[in-house]
């Protein structure tokens, strides 16, 4: 008896935990590619107890087997409404490759970090399957893989155009972003007998259309059509030329329905619905979360990422920075949805009162740490709005960028009797932190709030990220000049002096990304070496889908001005370029020297590596010690044509 009220705190995942419920049938039943975490952090538990949440009958198959006789598709029988499927919290192909294209050693959503229990595509494969094993039954996609490919889309991995998932996947609709909001809708209009194969004009959603089949009507949508994916195939610029429309219309208030050609049938992609109100996204946090991994993993191992997050605390989704290589914004959209301090604060009481809680809560953050609470102050401007992101090339005049709000949660937080420390994981967008930068905020609450996190929510390093240093590159990332990471950190070091901190600066770069050649690279090594830093693990650029980097990757076109733009895309230029990062290890010097002498750059080889008389008599001098951890990327950088000494530097 103790057993069946412990697994029935749970989602039931075998046909034993459904019969504990009582159930002898289900309504819907989840295939996730992730193994199954009843925490709000992980996509499927939010989307099994929003429905549960809806008088629904739930269970979930985490990572089915696909290798087998494929019993994990039938042991809990025909759902009365649907399946639903998803990838997991990472699209498939990124969680299972390098960005060199090489199988991972570790799977972050699987107990013990085994490989081998996520398929490629997995969207795709485990839909496929139940198609054919129930022809008759309903399948809706949703989640990070299905959100991002939902139109023509350049896979990396497979290096081709591919077509909408809902083409490769049979699915029957595709949920898009977020996913409460549609899933509320489809299951009321079920639940009046709407049939599923009518659903065809909800908000954040997306489906086939037959040619056969008339175009449903909507008089408050405005309609588009891109290029088809035919024309794609054939014409990289017009491919490129769709994504503007694309990227604008997923972060407009009121966007336009997307129509596209995809052989004999018509993609049809509804607008998203409004950002979350405060009200609507704590429904989401507050439900019955047991926060653990199912007991079924207990003799498995730990499960990676929930290692990382379970003392973690989400506060707000979406990301207005909008930056060219990142997905945040295509899938959680361009406007904050802020939870209320109240769910917030009963979210940390929760966590703290767990039983193996030690007092420390690892992250208070979101997409961007210091976003919380930022909306337009006028909606009206914002109704109005194109613009993929809020603060590139400048902060928006109509952005409220207080910090103020996000002070005073960190405040409440750490009041909290159970809480010793409370650290800010997310990342930071330092360049929001600059008066300089961000000429809307008040000064003193900028610096009000780099205090906070640096003398109370900081172990020793507080992460950034410029991205990089080069002004062309900059621009196309959606970054400000790296002129501002200097500021911040004039900033940062004078509050560390005053406090007497000693904490680490720790910045983050990526290279390979388009529009940046190997003397950017140079200029990025030199300029970092002459601040005292010393790069370490960074990242190189990964072409995703839904991005703009990776369109231009693709096409070699810019898709909001259709101009050429240049990408390293080949091993040895992205090897030689991933190389000036690691300037001080010495397999690399002698390959330095030769480069930077061809590129005729004596001044950023005399910067990297001077050379005297010490250096002639001793090759084998170590480095200095290492000051860079753990890249992820996230900011920005400023490039000068030319290095300039520190001295002669503005």
């Amino acid at each position: 008896m103790q057993e069946e009220l412990r697994l029935s705190s749970w989602l039931p995942t075998t046909r034993k935990e459904v019969k504990i419920r009582g159930w002898e049938e289900l309504d819907v039943i989840l295939f996730s590619g992730d193994a199954y975490v009843d925490h709000p952090s992980f996509g499927p538990a939010v989307i099994g107890r929003i429905l549960e949440s809806l008088g629904l009958k739930v269970a979930i198959v985490p990572q089915p087997s696909v290798t087998d006789n494929l019993q994990d598709f039938t042991k809990l029988g025909v759902p009365s409404l649907f399946f639903g499927v998803t990838g997991g919290c990472m699209d498939p192909m990124v969680s299972n490759y390098t960005a060199s294209k090489k199988r991972r050693d570790k799977d972050a959503y699987t107990p013990n970090g085994d490989i081998g229990f996520r398929p490629d595509y997995a969207t795709t494969v485990y839909s496929n399957i139940l198609k054919e094993k129930f022809p008759d039954t309903p399948i809706l996609i949703g989640g990070i893989e299905a959100s991002l490919r939902r139109v023509t889309h350049y896979d990396y991995w497979s290096d081709k155009l591919m077509p909408t998932i809902l083409e490769s996947s049979k699915a029957d609709m595709l949920v898009y972003g977020m996913g409460e909001q549609p899933l509320r809708e489809v299951v009321r209009l079920l639940q009046k007998g709407v049939p599923f194969s009518s659903l065809k004009t909800i908000e954040q959603t997306a489906v086939l259309i037959d040619k056969d089949e008339s175009i449903p009507k909507n008089s408050n949508w405005e309609d588009v059509e891109i290029e088809s994916h035919e024309t794609c195939l054939k014409d990289k610029k017009k491919f490129a030329s769709n994504f503007k429309i694309i990227e604008q219309e997923s972060n407009k208030l009121k966007a336009r329905r997307i129509f596209q050609k995809v052989g004999n049938k018509t993609l049809m992609i509804n607008p998203p619905y409004p950002t979350m109100t405060e009200k609507e996204i704590d429904a989401s946090f507050d439900l019955p979360y047991t926060r653990l991994p199912h007991p079924k993993y207990n003799k498995r191992g730990p499960i990676p990422a929930f290692e990382m997050i379970k003392t973690s605390i989400n506060i707000h989704r979406g990301c207005f920075g909008g930056c060219s290589f990142c997905t945040i914004s295509a899938h959680q959209g361009k406007f904050i949805a802020s939870r209320s301090k109240e769910s917030i604060l009963r979210e940390v009481d929760k966590v703290a009162n767990m039983p193996d809680f030690k007092g420390y809560l690892s992250d208070i953050g979101g997409p961007s740490a210091n976003m919380y609470q930022m909306k337009g102050k006028v909606q009206s401007i914002c109704d109005k709005c194109v613009a993929p992101s809020c603060i590139s090339p400048v902060i928006c005049s109509n952005l409220d960028t207080s910090h103020k709000p996000l002070t005073e949660l960190y405040q409440a937080v750490d009041k909290h009797p159970k809480v010793k420390k409370s650290f800010i994981g997310s990342g930071i967008r330092h360049d929001m932190l600059v008066p300089e930068f961000n000429k809307n905020a008040d000064a003193k609450e900028l610096d009000d709030y780099t205090e906070e996190v640096m003398t109370k929510h900081v172990s020793g390093r507080l992460k950034v990220a410029p991205e990089h240093t080069s002004d062309p590159v900059l621009k196309l990332m959606r970054k400000p000049s790296f002129s501002y990471f200097h500021k911040f950190k004039e900033r940062f070091d004078k509050i560390n002096i005053k406090k007497g901190l000693n904490l680490q600066l720790i910045p983050y770069f990526i290279s390979n990304h388009p529009a940046c050649e190997v003397e950017d690279m140079a200029n990025l090594a030199a300029e970092t070496k002459d601040m005292g830093f010393q790069l370490e693990q960074v990242q190189g650029f990964t072409p995703t889908p839904m991005t703009v980097a990776t369109v231009i990757y693709y096409s070699g076109y810019h898709p909001y001005t259709l101009k050429p733009t240049k990408t390293p895309k080949t091993k040895k230029e992205k090897d030689e370029q991933h190389r000036f990062f690691f300037w001080y290890k010495k397999e690399n010097k002698d390959w330095i020297r030769k480069t930077l002498n061809k590129l005729n750059r004596k001044d950023l080889l005399n910067v990297l590596l001077p050379v005297d008389d010490k250096w002639r008599k001793n090759k084998k001098a170590k480095p200095a010690k290492h000051t860079f951890d753990d890249a992820i990327p996230f900011n920005q950088r400023k490039n000068k044509a030319k290095f300039k000494p520190k001295k002669k530097r503005r």
